[in-house]
């Protein structure tokens, strides 16, 4: 699964092509690099305009990388070399490849940068100096206890599809889809792996890679597995809003809940509209300015951040968005989604 490493000037001549550069302020002194998965997910764009504001508010040099999909590791490798050369103090990094991007980061902390997982930790966790993010696990069970709470003595009955990411995995992915379980109340066997269960209400795994287009293929692929698939959970809204459009061109769109995670405006509305159950809400726009505050301190004094009390990275919270709340679920209401959403 690592990625393959081509010659630093492949490298530097694919990073031209893909960055997308923040204006510099030229009397900033610390330089700092924001690399996102793709610059067209209203999540990274998001990010990218968290970073680009607190950057230009305290001083720091931003200069911003995407990959061309969901995927791109080695467009975000390019990245790392580039930053590098640039003398960056500090990366931020939404890594598309959770274990093939860590020799890339390593050769970035042996080089004296600071280097935060921005919403998706490495693999191993420590593989970075610093991770700001969702509880991804949490934000699986939220929607995973709602889901079980919603169908109530129905959910010993419930046939139920994961759309899941990509094929490598990358722990954000692994992360919700164990955690929806968990919350469900299926044995998830070896919760670092995707595909291992064997609980008869799990009509199969297939991967959307993060996109709409992506989630309708993959539900029309298990509904001709199963047309009696009545949950559907989905990595993001985008995929959920694929997964959708598949149910309604076979009538099914009633029938069927669907929940994920992410808490755009678009998701939050497409729960206003019944498009969606139940999305777990997170913050980009906080993950991204955090980090810029903790490389600017980093350049500064040198000083490393700290995970919140309790847990291994720093927890940017989420909140379970729902206008039919469920017994025993913690939850905010659409409206209030709609106040807290982005994109």
């Amino acid at each position: 699964m690592n990625s393959k490493f081509l010659k630093s000037a492949v490298y530097a001549g694919a990073a031209v092509s893909l960055c997308l550069f923040a204006a510099p302020s030229m009397a900033a002194d610390v330089g700092a690099c924001l690399i996102t998965k793709t610059d067209t997910n209203p999540f990274f764009v998001k990010m990218k305009e968290g970073a680009t504001a607190k950057a230009k508010e305290i001083g720091v040099n931003l200069k911003s990388y995407a990959g061309k999909v969901d995927g791109d590791s080695e467009s975000q490798v390019a990245a790392i070399e580039s930053c590098i050369a640039d003398g960056a103090k500090g990366i931020m990094i939404t890594a598309s490849d959770t274990k093939g991007i860590v020799p890339a980061v390593k050769k970035a902390r042996d080089a004296g940068i600071l280097v935060i997982a921005l919403d998706t930790p490495l693999e191993p966790a420590d593989a970075a100096d610093a991770t700001f993010a969702t509880d991804n696990l949490l934000a699986g069970k939220l929607i995973g206890q709602w889901a079980a709470a919603t169908l109530g003595d129905e959910a010993k009955n419930a046939k139920i599809a994961f759309l899941d990411l990509t094929p490598s995995q990358p722990t954000v992915d692994v992360l919700r889809d164990q955690g929806f379980m968990m919350g469900f109340g299926i044995d998830v066997k070896d919760p670092n792996r995707i595909g291992d269960e064997d609980d008869a209400r799990i009509v199969g795994h297939d991967v959307t890679n993060g996109n709409e287009e992506g989630g309708r293929t993959a539900m029309e692929n298990l509904l001709q597995k199963d047309p009696g698939i009545n949950v559907v959970h989905t990595i993001n809204e985008p995929a959920a809003a694929g997964a959708y459009e598949a149910l309604k061109a076979v009538g099914m769109e009633k029938n069927v809940l669907i929940v994920s995670v992410d808490g755009g405006c678009p998701g939050v509305k497409n729960v206003e509209g019944g498009v969606i159950g139940a999305t777990s809400q997170q913050y980009p726009l906080m993950m991204a300015a955090l980090g810029v505050e903790a490389i600017k301190k980093f350049g500064e004094t040198g000083e490393m951040p700290k995970p919140t009390e309790g847990k291994d990275f720093f927890d940017t919270g989420v909140s379970l968005v729902t206008d039919k709340p469920a017994k025993g679920v913690d939850s905010i209401d659409v409206k209030t989604g709609l106040e807290k959403c982005w994109g």
